[in-house]
């Protein structure tokens, strides 16, 4: 073999790879059976072929800057067809929880939300800040009237400036965590969107402006994320569909209620009295967000019992990286229609304790979405943007 052939192989990789579900990758033996039931593969690019065996032979700074390997949405195909058992979804699912954890900053973060003997820790750090803002904040008591006052006085009573105390505590727990976040996935984004463009060769002629890549390339992925284009494709798995796309419409749902809530409670609130209590019970915003819980619920279920069927039926692996996330969002959605109901009943104590408990899985949510499957969220809509800039003639000359 030449000097400029020779393969350099990472075997820690490799070691990770068998480690989180690809196990079975070395049972590959390149019959490309996957790339022909493969809707993303073509005859230039024979996906996952080329990624099976690029993981056999360690190549880690290739598959990490590899945009196919975050377009893939793990439909089942390949691993239900693989003749070998070579199970090249697990691989990819595998490949693309190293890629968060090799993105993520700060890397100690990153590297604490890698493996399931750390789960005590994550539950533990929002856990102890929620506890301890509620402790000092003299609002660790049950009230009398839960059912009229809601959870607004939840860390007490009185006002910090132009707001309740209760809000301006949620606000200073939760804003800067989401701040956070979003800074945290933008460097892992920024750091991936480069090593996938370095892969390309050579130098693009000029790049986008942040209208043009807004226009051509990102909002068009955000458009087929959300019609779920490419999950209507799988074959063995559609029933994903089904848990995926009400999870998805869920988020939308309960993200237009809490910015509703904001405006209303913190800044509209101010000048209005009385507007920092719960919303009606028939307001139509209220009920988006109740019908917004329960799709929530329903698709982690769906997705839940989707799951366990694939690993029983041994077409897919048990795995921390698969299995933190879906805990999670049912922890949320459990949590806080719980929350909800105990206090409709007048259940103090109960309603309270779930309450504590919603606020720390949603910022868990919220505090590791960087590092873990929810990330794929990110990750993938940029890969998916940078699918269609490899292809214009900002990369490609005209013609070509």
């Amino acid at each position: 073999m030449s000097e400029g052939m020779r393969v350099q192989p990472d075997l820690a990789f490799i070691e990770y790879l068998k480690g989180a579900g690809g196990d079975t990758l070395k049972k590959c033996f390149q019959c490309a059976t996957c790339s022909v039931v493969c809707p993303l593969a073509s005859d230039e690019k024979p996906f996952p072929r080329k990624e099976m065996i690029w993981a056999q032979w360690g190549l880690k700074d290739k598959l990490i800057a590899d945009p196919d390997v975050l377009l893939c949405h793990q439909c089942g195909d390949c691993t239900a067809y693989c003749p070998r058992g070579a199970k090249p979804g697990d691989v990819l699912g595998a490949i693309r929880a190293y890629a968060y954890t090799h993105y993520g900053f700060p890397k100690g973060l990153a590297n604490l939300c890698a493996s399931g003997k750390n789960l005590p820790i994550l539950i533990a750090i929002p856990a102890l800040i929620i506890g301890v803002v509620w402790l000092l904040s003299g609002g660790m008591h049950l009230p009398e009237a839960v059912r009229e006052a809601g959870f607004s006085h939840f860390f007490g009573e009185g006002m910090v400036g132009p707001l309740t105390k209760n809000v301006f505590l949620i606000d200073l727990i939760f804003l800067p965590t989401v701040a956070f976040s979003i800074f945290a996935a933008y460097r892992g984004v920024s750091a991936m969107w480069k090593a996938m463009a370095a892969n390309l060769g050579g130098t693009p002629s000029y790049r986008p402006s942040v209208v043009q890549f807004v226009q051509e390339f990102l909002w068009p992925a955000v458009v087929e994320i959300l019609q779920h284009k490419r999950f209507n494709e799988c074959g063995a798995n559609q029933n994903r569909v089904k848990g995926h796309l009400p999870v998805l419409l869920s988020f939308i749902g309960l993200f237009i209620v809490t910015n509703y809530a904001f405006v209303v409670k913190d800044i509209i609130g101010y000048f209005v009295e009385g507007l920092h209590g719960p919303i009606a019970f028939w307001n139509p915003v209220k009920i988006l967000a109740n019908v917004s819980a329960i799709a929530l619920i329903v698709g982690i279920g769906i997705l839940w019992s989707n799951r366990k069927q694939m690993e029983a039926e041994g077409r897919a692996a048990a795995t921390f990286y698969d299995w933190f996330l879906i805990w999670e969002i049912m922890a949320v959605g459990i949590t806080g229609f719980g929350a909800e109901i105990f206090r409709l009943l007048g259940l103090a104590l109960p309603a309270y304790l779930l309450y504590y408990c919603h606020l720390v899985a949603v910022m868990m949510l919220f505090l590791y979405m960087p590092y873990t499957k929810f990330a794929h969220m990110v990750y993938r809509t940029f890969a998916m943007a940078f699918e269609r800039y490899r292809e214009s003639a900002f990369v490609k000359p005209v013609g070509e």
